[in-house]
Formats: structure tokens, sequence, C-alpha cells
């Protein structure tokens, strides 16, 4: 038997966030509500949402990959486009939350990227291979890809333009440091 892990919820089991990719962006328009609704459906408990930018808090029993599947599929069916998530326990978003290479700057995005496995390598080499904005930076933390961009060049920039690309559509989502500070608040 499992022992149970320091992100278990009594009788509902771990706590995980789902950050959805592509949400309410280019008209994949969903009310978040209704995004929870789904996730109830396919089995998940104590479903709520941060933010309308598709961060889905709930607990389960189930292991992130069947987790994965599971909630791709039914958020792929209910609104007929195809879905993008990436799930990470209370755990691992507390430790990619507190490996945050870049103090919090009011001048400064800081975006931290979830996705597949060497995802964060892969975007780290073309992040080197880029031209900089000023000040912009990017680190790689254990697993995990950590971007700083002065506010107003986030989409300007050549690494912006590159993480638009298709092929990487299904790799990766990013959220904002303030985003993950509010889910950690919420879990």
């Amino acid at each position: 038997m499992k022992k149970a892990s320091k992100d278990s919820v009594s009788g509902s089991g771990r706590k995980f966030c789902a950050f959805l990719r592509g949400v309410n962006v280019k008209g994949t328009n969903m009310k978040m509500a209704e995004v929870c609704a789904v996730f109830e459906k396919a089995g998940m408990k104590d479903v709520s949402s941060v933010l309308a930018s598709g961060n889905i808090l709930f607990s389960s029993e189930k292991e992130e990959e069947e987790l994965k599947r599971i909630l791709e599929k039914s958020m792929s069916e209910h609104f007929s486009y195809e879905a993008f998530l990436f799930v990470k326990s209370q755990q691992e978003i507390e430790t990619i939350f507190r490996e945050t290479p870049f103090e919090a700057n009011a001048e400064y995005h800081i975006y931290i990227f979830v996705g597949v496995e060497g995802i964060a390598k892969i975007l780290m080499t073309e992040f080197e291979k880029s031209r900089k904005a000023s000040g912009e930076e990017a680190q790689l933390m254990g697993r995990n890809f950590y971007w700083k961009i002065s506010k107003g060049n986030t989409l300007d920039s050549e690494f912006g333009k590159i993480l638009g690309r298709k092929k990487l559509k299904d790799s990766f989502t990013s959220r904002n440091l303030n985003t993950f500070e509010k889910v950690l608040k919420k879990l």
C-alpha cells in the first residue's frame, strides 16, 4: 500500500493542477465553469479553476500520465478541439515555484513552462540560438525552463515567436509567476 504523500487530501486523493494550453486565445473560448464540469464528469474531485487561462485544480487517486490521457480525451470530445494539457501535483508545483531563478520585478514577466519530458532542454537550446531583447534571460532549473522578458516584449521577442511554432504546440504551456503563486494559494 502506498503511503499518503504530503500533497494528499483525506478521502479525495492527491491534489493536482491541469495547465491547459491555448485556452481563450485564437478562437478557443470556454467558460471555466464548463471546463470544471467536464473534469467532474471525467471523475475528478474537488474541482475548481484559477483565472480564465485554463488552470484547473482537482483531486484524484490516479497518476499524472493517466490523468493527462483521460482529461485530454474528455476536453477534446466536449469542446470539439484538440486539447493539450499538462498535469502537475501540488508537490511538483511547489518545487517549480520555489526553484524560480528570477526575482520578481515590476518591469519584467517571468514565465514558467510545463510540458512533456525533455521540452525544457529543447526550449533552452532554442532560446540560446535566438537574438535576445534587453534584459531577456532564461534558465533551466532541474527539469524546468524559466524565461524573463521585459513587459511588452513577450510576443515581439525572437524567442516569443519561436514559442508559437505549430510543431511545439502539444509539448508545453507556460504561465507567469503570478499565476503559479495564485494556483499554490488555492491548492
